[in-house]
């Protein structure tokens, strides 16, 4: 494996998980999936409707989202929004973001125990 093919392949999973993090944090307030695909890509997040469409059901089904139609416009549209619990695991994994990231940092810092 190239290290082009071997770079790609571990920034995919990096971002898989933070997807999940930033999509549960964004949906603290209710949103359709094209403008969370929006709001995420402004952020810096760079995920396809491929992705996140299959990744909102799956928290869906997990009970970390819950979903309504909004029928008021001329185009329905599925509204998320993040349940307590979603609440509470997108909280939990930030602070292990937070942890790890320092964590990786110490490693990085030189003379750091390794």
């Amino acid at each position: 494996m190239t290290m082009d093919a071997a770079l790609s392949s571990h920034l995919q999973e990096l971002r898989r998980g933070t997807v999940v993090v930033a999509s549960l944090t964004v949906l603290r307030e209710p949103g359709y999936g094209y403008s969370l695909l929006e709001t995420l890509a402004a952020a810096g997040f760079e995920v396809e409707a491929n992705t996140l469409y299959p990744l909102l059901r799956r928290l869906e089904s997990q009970g970390l989202l819950t979903s309504a139609w909004n029928t008021d416009e001329a185009r329905p549209r599925k509204f998320y929004t993040t349940t307590p619990e979603g609440n509470a695991v997108a909280s939990a994994l930030r602070t292990e973001w937070t942890r790890l990231n320092l964590a990786i940092g110490d490693l990085d810092t030189p003379g750091s125990p390794s």
